[in-house]
């Protein structure tokens, strides 16, 4: 028996087992504590970790047409829950509806604004590209108030020296609106005619007077070579010289820049002697390609031959399903002759009266 046991009472033993048995359910409760802090300790460092979204990397996908409102509308919406950060200004984003495990880099390019003047020189008549390169399906116009819809359209024009005055004035002003109204990508081409037959931009060039009180001219094209023309007497009996050699008229793609030196063209090219129909509707039925429309306007007949002549030219534009639309600028004599041109082409025909008034025939 030990020395400690001989003085130790009942009691102070009982209590000894009591304390420990109190120090053991302490620690124990401690070491509960302690682990529960430390499983609440890493739940907040891990768990945000664990629940973190990933970002999803997504490629450009084309949608059908159906579906297109919608699927912008639910872009818009994820663009507006989770806007960019700040930092991601400096980068673009790529949207779509379709997600993709391929990342595909969009590099910053910066380009200067297309320009419709690319590629034309200064000369009226040259443009850059074909039809194509504009759209090319066409566009409308309206001359004298006649409304068509076409990829090609002839201006069969009267530059006579008849035409000085108000109608001259009403001549230009109506041919250089209906010009900046055609859109970009139509093709147009500018056709005088008086006594000689030349394109927009050409220099005509008046000779001395003949014997017989007509006067012979020369054309120098913008594209090269020259064109004579000789009367046989009066004004309504011009033909050129070298029939084998008659100029080739040639088509402009409408842009902003080709328009606006065409209507400087309409605005300064004079007036010269004679009026002949049947060469320049000639020359606008022969282009290649063919017209959709030839715009006609006269203010003269073509004398005793008007009427046959057109309905020579008609049944040639006929034949091509070629429309031709006639207007009588202040000459009513000339009635017969462009009804019948415009009746046998299936186009229409008006007669504009003093003062710009306009009265529809057909």
């Amino acid at each position: 028996m030990s020395i400690v046991s001989q003085f130790q009472s009942p009691e102070v033993e009982a209590q000894l087992k009591r304390q420990k048995k109190m120090a053991t359910l302490s620690s124990m409760i401690i070491a509960m504590l302690v682990m529960a802090l430390m499983f609440l300790i890493l739940a907040f460092v891990l768990l945000p970790q664990i629940t973190k979204d990933v970002p999803v990397i997504v490629t450009y996908e084309s949608s059908r047409p159906d579906e297109e409102q919608d699927e912008q509308k639910k872009v818009k919406h994820e663009l507006q829950k989770k806007p960019t950060p700040p930092a991601a200004s400096l980068a673009r984003v790529i949207t779509s509806n379709s997600a993709s495990a391929v990342a595909i880099p969009t590099p910053d390019l910066v380009t200067d604004s297309p320009t419709l003047e690319f590629g034309s020189n200064l000369d009226f008549g040259d443009s850059w590209g074909d039809t194509g390169a504009f759209g090319g399906e066409g566009g409308e116009a309206s001359f004298f108030g006649q409304k068509v819809k076409a990829k090609r359209i002839a201006f069969v024009i009267d530059y006579s020296a008849s035409m000085r005055g108000a109608r001259d004035q009403l001549m230009r002003k109506e041919l250089t609106k209906t010009l900046k109204t055609l859109a970009n990508g139509m093709e147009f081409s500018l056709i005088f005619f008086a006594g000689p037959v030349w394109q927009g931009g050409d220099t005509v060039i008046a000779e001395k007077k003949t014997g017989k009180g007509a006067q012979n001219f020369t054309v120098k094209a913008k594209s090269g070579g020259k064109f004579e023309w000789r009367s046989k007497g009066g004004a309504n009996n011009y033909e050129p010289v070298s029939k084998s050699k008659v100029q080739k008229m040639e088509w402009t793609v409408a842009s902003k820049a080709s328009v606006s030196r065409a209507n400087r063209v309409v605005e300064e090219t004079p007036l010269v002697f004679g009026t002949i129909w049947d060469w320049p509707l000639q020359a606008a039925l022969e282009m290649d390609p063919q017209p959709d429309i030839i715009y006609f306007m006269t203010d003269g007949s073509a004398g005793g031959r008007s009427l046959d002549i057109a309905k020579d030219m008609g049944r040639t534009a006929r034949r091509k399903n070629i429309k031709i639309n006639c207007v009588a600028l202040m000459v009513p004599k000339a009635r017969e002759g462009l009804e019948e041109l415009a009746k046998r082409t299936d186009g229409q025909f008006t007669i504009v009266l003093e003062g710009g008034k306009r009265k529809v025939v057909r």
